[in-house]
This record gives C-alpha cells, sequence and structure tokens, in this order.
C-alpha cells in the first residue's frame, strides 16, 4: 500500500508523522491488493477557531474509492475519527 501525507497551511511535526504511520500500518494488511493507495490531506482552515483542524482521507485501488473527511481539535482526533469511518467502509465492503 502507498501512503501519501499532504499538510496544507501548516508544518508537519515529526511526532504526527509517526502517528500516522502507527495508526495506518494495519491498513496494509487490510488492503493487501496491489495498487492501493492511502491519501491524507490535513490542512487548518482560517481565521483560527476552536475546530479548525480539517483531516481527508482517501483510498484508492482496485475496488472502489473509499472516501472520509472530519473536522476537529486536533489532526489527531480526525484522523483517529476517519480512520474508524473508513473501517466501516471496509467492512461493508466485505459484506457484499
Amino acid at each position: 500500500m502507498k501512503l501519501t501525507v499532504k499538510a496544507i497551511n501548516f508544518e508537519m511535526a515529526e511526532r504526527l508523522e509517526k502517528y500516522i504511520e502507527k495508526k495506518t500500518k494495519r491498513y496494509e494488511k487490510i488492503l493487501n491488493n496491489a495498487g492501493a493507495e492511502m491519501e491524507i490531506r490535513m490542512s487548518v482552515i482560517k481565521p483560527e477557531t476552536n475546530l479548525n483542524k480539517e483531516t481527508k482521507v482517501r483510498v484508492m485501488g482496485n475496488g472502489p474509492e473509499m472516501f472520509a473527511e472530519k473536522v476537529c481539535d486536533t489532526f489527531e482526533e480526525g484522523i483517529d475519527l476517519c480512520l474508524e469511518i473508513i473501517d466501516r467502509q471496509v467492512e461493508k465492503l466485505k459484506d457484499r
């Protein structure tokens, strides 16, 4: 699985990169088809407010595209919520 992480309007800390790697590692087993690609886009929405961290996760591959988007206080929370949505989408595909 190919993982692409894009940070828009901010400088990504190494701690956040490691967090993303840790959380997405298990998807290598789930999305084991050779053409699978996961793209994570994180951006800071202006003006500065409490809920200004937007996270988008898109999974592309041989099957249908999966997508999740959340706006939260922290990027870590956004990643967790988006990956939960992706998990539900993967389960629906397995049930078919």
